[in-house]
């Protein structure tokens, strides 16, 4: 992969509100921050979140990668959410799998 083309793969894009909506939905988000009523702007207030155009450096995942970070450091990674046939997944958590 060209350097530039790799260069803007690597550049950090804002989630929108409706992929703050999706996220919102995943039984494992709802659980974990206790969500109830909250709007996707609330939420978003609440956490640190990021998308990245992900494409793997191997045969592996092509596609959009989000990262959401509650507001406290806790030791626990950062969760990680993948589309899976158009579907978006908590990836990478066994214990909320």
């Amino acid at each position: 992969m060209n350097g530039l083309r790799k260069k803007l793969l690597n550049k950090p894009i804002e989630i929108t509100l409706p992929e703050w909506k999706e996220i919102m939905a995943i039984r494992a988000v709802k659980e974990a921050w206790g969500l109830e009523n909250e709007t996707p702007e609330e939420f978003a207030s609440q956490v640190y979140g990021v998308k990245f155009r992900f494409q793997s450096g191997s045969p592996g995942y092509v596609g959009d990668l989000y990262i959401v970070q509650g507001d406290t450091l806790t030791g626990d990674p950062p969760w990680v959410f993948i589309r899976r046939k158009g579907v978006l997944c908590l990836e990478g958590q066994t214990r909320w799998n």
